[in-house]
């Protein structure tokens, strides 16, 4: 008999099949993927079987994997040493490292000599993290391992307090959450562990985290806003492997605080993102535009003119660190990848040490199933991350983001520089010690009173866009005849509150226009969610300043659907 758990459905009463596994694997990113690849790899290596299920709530592998991508191998060469001749689709090495300072109208380069070493993008390769995702399922299947893209885990399933499995495969409830003609219940994938792997902010690990309270003695979780585009731009202005981080402009350290980057790869390809810190105050700030602004300085329009844009997309970025990742284990199962938040804020990568924490925590579910053990924590995971490369890289960098919000950007950055140097040359040792971060990112949000309206300019189609074009090329889609997976604690409060307060800050921070105030026809205003547009961000869970939005996982399949991202 499971215990009574959060669910998406308001179907009482409903009997699943059940489908056992050793393992069940929730999310086929970096994380996931490495988990499930590796258990097969102790399997072959022991002569033994073990029956390992990954879920994906996209459309197929890697249709919602965004990242920039500049990946460090590292975790790959451990993983898979023979990558190159296995085909993986890493083939434009960093050639070029640029490190920008930028104001209005100019840019200063850093000297890449000032910079920390863990820094240096030498020996990095520019790519699509989506199609790395792609290949390693293939690997992952070609090993035995059960893929199931389409399959959204919507609830955990306990017995006697443990993690045994997830709910997933719902489809078929209509608006109101009642069956409809093509109901399905969906099955119980059942494990003797479970390993949460769905990236940044998931339904799942975030009800995870306060069921076991895995967060008690850690900083709050902090984060930010990734807004990426790809392009593609003609032969002759193409430099492939060039790689160009900037801070500065557009952003103001009183309004909110963050950088950029663009890459070049491929055929003929750019990436170029934007990462706005969500711990910023100004109500009337909009990621979005301050994006689309951005791409008219100089330094990063000369890269774009005479180009194409063919790719949009925005995910939330776990910016915590080292103080804030949450214990990992909990009776039953484990939290791997961004579901517990390893990225590194400074080298804005968290791929390898996502891939790294998928690989130990299989080789502590391995161990525990040889063992004939099921259900209880897996204490040996806990272990190895706490002594792992994973944990002494962001110890080095664990004061970057706290001094770069209390100093600013310009003397946090260079506190911030500062710190990683003696970190690194020391093992670890800060004159800082571990500075903590003192609130959670929507309690950072100040009242409008206290700002005046930005005025933003309004795109011109070439360089820059509006939000409704920009989803359209995130592929996004949702049935529209389902539960909404946008839920409001309390429908009065975006108007009532929010509003007046905070000028109703959701219909500027979320990037893809999923959040409106309209006249009601009566003198007054009304709240609008258009959840299909939504791409799965979770801008909107994490900066809700009376956190009254919820997201959850819409039908299986539903959301962006990213190509070469």
């Amino acid at each position: 008999m499971t215990e009574p758990t959060e669910t998406n459905t308001q179907a009482p009463e409903i009997q699943r099949e059940q489908m056992p596994y050793d393992v069940v694997i929730v999310g086929a990113g970096p994380a996931g993927l490495a988990a499930a690849i590796r258990l097969k790899q102790l399997a072959q290596e022991a002569g033994n079987e073990i029956s390992v299920a990954v879920l994906e709530k996209g459309s197929e592998v890697g249709a919602h994997i965004l990242s920039g991508a500049v990946l460090d191998p590292k975790a790959l060469n451990e993983l898979i040493p023979d990558w190159k001749d296995k085909g993986a689709p890493l083939e434009t090495p960093v050639q070029e490292d640029r490190f920008l300072v930028l104001t209005e109208t100019d840019a200063s380069r850093l000297p890449n000599a000032m910079m920390p070493p863990l820094m240096n993008n030498h020996g990095m390769y520019v790519g699509s993290l989506g199609n790395l995702c792609r290949w390693l399922a293939q690997q992952a299947e070609a090993m035995g391992v059960e893929v199931y893209p389409g399959m959204a885990a919507s609830e955990p399933v306990f017995e006697n307090g443990k993690l045994v499995g997830v709910v997933a495969g719902v489809f078929g409830l209509d608006s109101q959450g009642q069956p409809k003609g093509d109901f399905q219940p969906g099955v119980e994938l059942r494990g003797k562990y479970v390993l949460v792997g769905e990236g940044v902010r998931g339904s799942l690990a975030k009800m995870l985290i306060t069921k076991y309270q895995l967060d008690e003695g850690k900083s709050p979780q902090k984060f930010g806003i990734g807004i990426k585009e790809l392009w593609r731009i003609p032969e002759g202005k193409h430099k492939p492997g060039l790689v160009q981080h900037t801070f500065g402009w557009p952003l103001k350290d009183e309004d909110g605080q963050g950088g950029s980057w663009l890459y070049h790869f491929g055929d003929g390809y750019v990436s170029v993102g934007f990462v706005l810190h969500l711990n910023y105050k100004n109500p009337y700030l909009s990621p979005f535009d301050e994006f689309q602004r951005f791409k008219h300085h100089p330094a990063i329009k000369s890269h774009l003119e005479g180009g194409e844009r063919i790719s949009y997309g925005s995910r939330a970025i776990t910016e915590g660190g080292y103080q804030s990742v949450p214990k990992l284990t909990f009776p039953g199962g484990a939290l791997i990848g961004c579901s517990a938040g390893f990225v590194n804020v400074p080298r804005i990568k968290g791929s390898h040490n996502a891939m790294k924490t998928g690989m130990l925590a299989a080789e502590a579910a391995f161990l525990a199933i040889q063992a004939g053990r099921a259900h209880d924590e897996l204490s040996m995971y806990q272990d190895a991350y706490d002594n792992s490369w994973v944990a002494k890289e962001l110890k080095i960098v664990r004061n970057v983001k706290p001094l770069w919000s209390k100093f600013g950007t310009k003397m946090g950055v260079i506190l911030g520089g500062i710190d990683m140097w003696i970190a690194t040359l020391t093992g670890g040792w800060s004159p800082f010690g571990t500075l903590k971060h003192d609130k959670p990112d929507y309690a950072c949000l100040e009242p409008a009173e206290n700002f005046k309206p930005i005025s933003y300019p309004k795109p011109d189609g070439v360089i820059s866009f509006d939000k409704l074009s920009s989803v359209f090329l995130s592929n996004t889609n949702h049935a529209e005849d389902q539960p909404c997976h946008l839920a409001l604690k309390n429908e009065e409060v975006p108007i009532a509150h929010n509003l007046p307060k905070y000028a109703e800050p959701a219909q500027r921070y979320c990037p893809a226009g999923v959040y409106e105030v309209l006249d009601d026809g009566a003198g007054g205003k009304r709240f609008q969610i258009n959840a299909q547009n939504c791409v799965h961000c979770k801008t909107c869970d994490i900066k809700d300043p009376a956190q009254n939005i919820t997201w959850m996982t819409p039908e299986g399949g539903g959301g962006p659907n990213y190509p070469n991202m």
